[in-house]
């Protein structure tokens, strides 16, 4: 829930678990897209929470952790 970047269901930081797998499922053939929209999430998600609250903003390297850096690089290979 923008501009607060948290889960509308758990109310947790956006993207949440559930979010992450749901992400994952619906990126499974294309994670190189799925890399492109989440670098385009973090970089809204850092103008948003950084007018919100400038003082107290996470770190870049916290939003990077946060939305970018928990995504697997390659796709599974396939069976």
């Amino acid at each position: 829930m923008r501009p607060l970047w948290i889960c509308k269901r758990c109310a947790h930081p956006w993207p949440c678990a559930e979010a992450r797998l749901a992400l994952l499922a619906e990126y499974a053939a294309d994670r190189l897209a799925l890399s492109v929209y989440l670098c385009g999430q973090l970089y809204d998600a850092a103008q948003e929470l950084h007018r919100l609250n400038p003082h107290e903003a996470p770190s870049p390297q916290a939003l990077f952790a946060r939305f970018v850096g928990w995504a697997p690089l390659r796709s599974p290979p396939l069976p």
